[in-house]
C-alpha cells in the first residue's frame, strides 16, 4: 500500500485528487479547508472562456438566478458588484460538459472529506467587480439559506479561485470551529432605497453577526486553481474588492443524497426563482430581533 501523501494535490498517475491526511483533519476541527492546484493552469484555461460567457451576458440565468449577493436590489447587471449566476450547468449544456472535469475533483475531494453518498446539489458563479467597497458577501451560515436536514445533513461545498483570491480583492474568510456550533440568527441583507421589509424585490442574501477578532476569523488567501472547501454550518464570507481586476470564483456544492432528495421533495432546487425559499424555514429571521 501507498504511503499516504504529504501534501494534498492531483496523483499524476491517475488525475485524481488526494487530500492528504492533514486536511482531512484541518476540515473536521475547522469546518473548512484550503487545498492547492484543484485545476491545473491548462485545465482552467479550458474552462475560463465559458466561465465569461456567463459574466459578459453572453449566457444567463433566468430570472432571480442572476442577482447582487452584495445585497443591492436597485442595479442593473452591468452594475452588480458581487454579481452572483445560480446554477450554470442547468442553463448551458456546454458549460456543464466543460465543468465536468472539476466536478470529478470535487466528488474525489468530498469522498475523503465526509465519506460516500453524496451528490452535486447546486452550482454558482460569484464575481466581484473591481474597485466596489461594497462587493461584500455577507458572514452567514449555508443552513441559514436551506432547508433543516438534521438526519444527513453533510456537505462539502468547493470553491475555485479563478483569480488569485487576496485580501484586498475580497477572498473567502471563515470564524474556524463555528460549525460545532448552533444555527445564529440571520437578517436580510437589504440595501436599496427604502428598502425596510422583504417582498417580492428584495435581495435574497443574509447575514449574521461576527466579532472577527473575538472569534478569530481567518482570511484565507489562494492562489489560482485553488479551492477552499466548508460545510453547512462554518460562519464564512468575504470581503470588498478593492483591486483593479474581477474576482472570480465558481462554487460547486455536494451534500448527501439523504439532504439533496428531502430538498427537491420540498421543491427546493437552490433556485432563486424557487418558491420556496430561506424566508418559510426561517420565520424568526423577518421578526424584529
Amino acid at each position: 500500500m501507498a504511503d499516504p501523501p504529504a501534501a494534498s494535490g492531483i496523483d499524476p498517475g491517475s488525475g485524481r485528487y488526494v487530500v492528504a491526511a492533514t486536511d482531512v483533519a484541518a476540515f473536521a476541527r475547522d469546518g473548512y479547508v484550503h487545498l492547492p492546484q484543484v485545476l491545473t493552469a491548462a485545465e482552467l484555461a479550458a474552462f475560463e472562456p465559458w466561465y465569461d460567457k456567463f459574466l459578459t451576458g453572453e449566457l444567463r440565468p433566468e430570472g432571480k438566478d442572476l442577482c447582487d449577493m452584495s445585497g443591492a436590489v436597485d442595479r442593473t447587471p452591468d452594475q452588480y458588484t458581487v454579481y452572483n449566476a445560480m446554477l450554470p450547468r442547468r442553463y448551458s449544456k456546454e458549460f456543464l460538459a466543460e465543468s465536468q472535469l472539476y466536478a470529478e475533483r470535487c466528488a474525489d475531494i468530498t469522498r475523503q472529506l465526509q465519506g460516500e453518498g453524496m451528490v452535486i446539489d447546486y452550482d454558482q458563479i460569484l464575481a466581484k467587480r473591481p474597485q466596489s467597497g461594497d462587493a461584500v458577501f455577507a458572514w452567514h451560515q449555508d443552513m441559514a439559506y436551506w432547508p433543516p436536514c438534521e438526519a444527513d445533513p453533510r456537505t462539502a461545498t468547493c470553491w475555485l479561485a479563478l483569480d488569485d483570491s487576496t485580501r484586498e480583492n475580497g477572498c473567502m474568510r471563515f470564524v474556524p470551529g463555528s460549525h460545532r456550533q448552533p444555527l445564529r440568527r440571520h437578517r436580510p441583507v437589504l440595501l436599496g432605497k427604502g428598502k425596510a421589509r422583504l417582498d417580492a424585490e428584495s435581495s435574497h442574501a443574509l447575514m449574521t453577526d461576527v466579532d472577527e477578532e473575538g472569534e478569530g476569523a481567518r482570511y484565507v488567501e489562494i492562489r489560482r486553481g485553488d479551492v477552499t472547501v466548508h460545510n453547512e454550518m462554518v460562519v464564512h464570507g468575504s470581503g470588498p474588492n478593492l483591486s483593479d481586476g474581477w474576482r472570480r470564483a465558481y462554487v460547486l456544492a455536494l451534500r448527501s443524497q439523504r439532504a439533496h432528495d428531502e430538498e427537491r421533495a420540498i421543491g427546493f432546487t437552490h433556485s432563486h426563482n424557487d418558491s420556496i425559499n430561506w424566508d418559510r424555514f426561517h420565520p424568526e429571521f423577518l421578526s424584529e430581533a
